[in-house]
């Protein structure tokens, strides 16, 4: 019994060490909202590389399910090895019954309670930008284009600080929902099968980009056969026709669903570098 104890104890500290130091439910203080179980995970740089900043993950997964693993945890060693705090978003998604906007919902109520609380963070509520991986991708990009849109205000919450981010790093994400590169799966776990065409082209965010848009940093493969890398480069184009800050990286090989592998993140790091360092 004491050998199962100590066992215990040991795989709680192991799952602490993997998983953050603090899961935090969205919804526990929201009483329409209080049986939802999104939740995100907190993860804190040392002190002595702190650059307070923060960064919200949104693994990918085709609005379906989630990623969290790969592109989630271990996307949020890799940010706080580098001094920036992490949360790891686990959002509503298709597999459990839900679509727009349960995903940009829980992506804003997250911007809120971590602006809220950035005194308790060490973060400055002007450094708090966003990662999304695929689908997680199209998220982040929907939540820099949709910013200035409260979509938590149909559950009765109102909040004085912004839900846009200040910065978006979508990779290999899923951007259009209309043909010819949309990426079905996605699509359907987002809008459900009988979205009108009107509203496949309002969720196709190379057509949202507006000057508004904070920095981007895009990353696609060629060989991605998973999500065309058209999407990509379709979005590379509305950002600089919108006169938008943003930095693609466009590569050969690479494929599809390798988070933070391969080698990239040096690449990445020198952007945030310029903005933050």
């Amino acid at each position: 019994m004491r050998r199962t104890s100590c066992l215990a104890i040991i795989f709680f500290l192991v799952l602490t060490a993997v998983w953050g130091q603090e899961k935090v439910y969205l919804w526990k203080n929201v009483h329409s909202m209080r049986n939802e179980r999104s939740c995100f995970y907190v993860y804190a740089p040392e002190k002595e590389a702190d650059v307070h900043a923060a960064v919200i993950i949104c693994p990918g997964g085709s609005y379906h399910h989630l990623g969290m693993k790969h592109e989630g945890h271990e996307v949020a060693a890799w940010f706080t090895e580098r001094g920036y705090h992490a949360f790891v978003l686990k959002y509503r998604v298709a597999m459990d019954g839900y679509h727009h906007p349960a995903m940009i919902q829980d992506f804003q109520r997250t911007m809120q309670l971590v602006r809220e609380n950035a005194a308790a963070y060490d973060i400055d509520t002007g450094r708090v930008g966003a990662i999304g991986f695929s689908a997680g991708g199209h998220l982040v990009t929907m939540a820099g284009a949709f910013g200035n849109q409260n979509f938590l205000k149909e559950l009765g919450i109102e909040t004085d600080v912004s839900l846009k981010p200040d910065f978006v790093i979508p990779v290999y994400p899923v951007v259009s929902m209309e043909k010819p590169y949309a990426h079905h799966w996605s699509q359907i776990s987002l809008l459900g099968r009988s979205a009108s065409e009107e509203t496949k082209h309002l969720f196709s965010m190379e057509c949202q980009m507006k000057s508004g848009m904070p920095p981007v940093f895009l990353l696609a493969c060629k060989d991605d056969k998973t999500v065309d890398y058209r999407n990509s480069v379709d979005l590379d184009q509305a950002l600089t026709q919108a006169g938008v800050s943003h930095e693609f990286i466009f590569r050969e090989t690479g494929g599809h669903g390798f988070g933070m592998n391969y080698g990239w993140g040096d690449t990445l790091y020198s952007w945030l570098k310029k903005l933050y360092h």
